[in-house]
């Protein structure tokens, strides 16, 4: 890694679609602070509109995923405004996650807490090391973790979650697993390697279904169930009309693999 590389808040590679950010901040437990926020919603802004991007996968520097806010930048700027103003930034970037036309995934290692903890929870998967801990753990400066409840309670039970905010306790990676914060857990050794295995798995699909998919999915979750039924029913007819579609069916056929056109 270079000089200027090693002060970049934030690093990007791209390796035939799959686009890896990787959090730089590791003697600060990459925290999210302004200038690392910034940057973030400025390649999720980027990648939104790139179509050669099929997958993102986030990742830390260091010996930590994520620690979540900088709790040394924001007292130092003691105003209710700047609060609102950061907290509100850092929950465009976390809808940015979500609103990417494409899967991303969090790499996690060290602990997630807090905003980290928001962070693994606004992706749409998530594989840890086993080693890896996760908490919400803004109670224990006296600070009820409210932004990273809303990722949180959409991904585990209102009681466990309610659990974890109220009591700042930490719970390892088997633990995140089973509760459905993150998709699995793997030997630390082989964290890279699942990762590999997961965005092979994305690449080997059609670009366009899963574009269509991902868009489908978190929309219809906040639809009552026959409005939910008839937006899903238009979604599946307009993918029906894409060539991959006409491919992947005629592939299916003939025993043979597909050839995407997207």
């Amino acid at each position: 890694m270079s000089m200027d590389q090693a002060r970049e808040p934030l690093l990007k590679k791209n390796e035939a679609g799959v686009v890896t950010l990787h959090l730089n901040r590791p003697l600060q437990f990459n925290a999210l602070a302004e200038e690392l926020l910034h940057a973030l919603r400025h390649e999720l802004d980027a990648i939104s509109t790139d179509d050669q991007v099929r997958c993102v996968v986030l990742s830390g520097a260091g010996k930590a995923f994520c620690a979540g806010h900088d709790l040394r930048e924001m007292r130092s700027q003691p105003d209710r405004d700047y609060y609102k103003s950061l907290f509100t930034r850092c929950s465009r970037v976390m809808q940015g996650i979500r609103e990417l036309p494409v899967p991303v995934i969090a790499r996690v290692h060290g602990v997630a807490t807090a905003a980290g903890c928001q962070l693994v929870a606004s992706c749409d998967l998530a594989i840890a090391a086993e080693s890896a801990r996760f908490a919400v753990s803004g109670i224990n400066v006296g600070l009820f973790c409210s932004t990273p409840a809303v990722a949180l309670s959409r991904n585990i039970s209102s009681k466990r979650a309610f659990d974890m905010l109220v009591t700042g306790r930490f719970i390892d990676a088997a633990t995140a697993a089973e509760w459905g914060l993150i998709n699995e857990a793997v030997a630390d050794d082989d964290l890279d390697a699942a990762v590999a295995r997961k965005t092979a798995e994305i690449l080997a699909k059609s670009p366009a279904a899963i574009r269509y998919g991902k868009r489908m999915f978190y929309k219809q979750q906040q639809m009552g169930l026959a409005d939910a039924y008839a937006y899903a029913s238009d979604v599946m007819a307009q993918n029906m009309m894409e060539e991959d579609a006409s491919e992947g069916i005629d592939a299916f056929l003939e025993k043979r693999d597909p050839r995407w056109c997207s």
